[in-house]
């Protein structure tokens, strides 16, 4: 019962609600009662309950087999220790209909002198859903509201899902995708052996999604092929407690402190994990201490701005001529004009 239930909460997403697809709890326990026939048990077990979830599984997670095998195997690049600055494990959810799962995924990005602001490359490519643009509109409004308090917000910045060649849709990556940016501008690394997955908000809120428990396990399952640490982990929004149904191997993997599900409410919060520096909160006049990741930020945010004011390209040099007013005509002497 114990086991039934628990899938039940499962398959419902939520810790205090049960699913009522009755028909897919009834072929578990069919399927139930028939391996604990084969042992030549007298009452159906919890262990019996879940070889038959488990087989169910197994049978329908081909694609899922192959994914984590190119990422075993280093055909997908995805680091599980380490540390890299411009670089965050992101988790994404394939659904094939009958099997949804997460996959980690490489998120990367890189800033240099500029104003073309923040540049989604998936939706240059035009592979960006409505709700990933969103997602990245929205972290250049945190941005701005974080960080050009007192001053233009002046950079130019990429962001890329990398080796994505379908489309890429929602916003649960976003708060990733602000981790990737802040640790490329103060040029601190992020920490590879954690996976992130979040939306933010303008004001640094990060905000609960969807698939909370694929996404757990699907980095945890690419760690364990490479052996667990007892340091990897995944950053989820706290909003999403009341989500996680992990598998019950994972469960114990957590117990026995071999892998972590941190939660977080913030960016700032997010960002201190993966750094192990302190975000830092601004004074009396808007500023941050310089031993602190915004402080960092600030002071490269505020070295591409002299830089871009240093840098004047040719349209800019003509068009600022054009705009100079004729010098007046000298006059010479009448035998001088002759």
């Amino acid at each position: 019962m114990r086991a039934v239930i628990e899938h039940g909460a499962r398959l419902a997403g939520r810790t205090d609600k049960l699913s009522t697809r009755f028909n897919i709890v009834s072929e578990i326990l069919t399927e139930a009662d028939h391996w604990a026939g084969k042992a030549g048990a007298k009452t159906v077990g919890y262990q019996h309950v879940q070889e038959a979830i488990d087989r169910r599984r197994e049978r329908v997670r081909l694609a899922e087999v192959k994914l984590q095998e190119a990422i075993r195997q280093g055909t997908v690049f995805i680091d599980v220790t380490g540390k890299k600055a411009g670089q965050v494990n992101g988790l994404a959810v394939y659904d094939t209909g009958e099997y949804a799962f997460g996959i980690p995924a490489r998120i990367t990005a890189k800033t240099g002198v500029g104003s073309a602001g923040i540049i989604n490359i998936e939706r240059e490519a035009q592979l960006s859903g409505p709700t990933h643009d969103k997602g990245v509109y929205i972290l250049s409004g945190y941005l701005r509201q974080k960080f050009a308090r007192k001053q233009p917000l002046v950079l130019s910045a990429s962001i890329c899902f990398e080796q994505s060649y379908g489309g890429v849709d929602g916003d649960s990556a976003s708060s990733t995708e602000v981790y990737a940016l802040l640790s490329d501008l103060s040029g601190l690394p992020i920490r590879q052996d954690l996976a992130v997955t979040g939306s933010v908000n303008q004001q640094g809120e990060v905000q609960p999604i969807g698939g909370v428990n694929w996404k757990v396990e699907g980095f945890f399952e690419a760690c364990q092929a490479r052996g667990l640490t007892g340091k990897q982990g995944v950053i989820i929004p706290k909003a999403n407690l009341p989500n996680l149904m992990l598998r019950p191997e994972v469960v114990k993997a957590v117990r026995e402190q071999k892998f972590h599900v941190y939660a977080v409410s913030t960016i700032d919060e997010g960002i201190e994990l993966l750094t192990s520096v302190p975000a830092g909160a601004p004074d009396a006049k808007g500023d941050y201490p310089s031993d602190t990741v915004n402080g960092k930020v600030m002071k490269r945010l505020s070295e591409l701005i002299e830089l871009h004011q240093e840098f004047k390209p040719d349209k800019e040099v003509k068009k600022e001529k054009e705009t100079k007013p004729p010098k007046p005509e000298k006059k010479l002497p009448r035998r001088q004009r002759r």
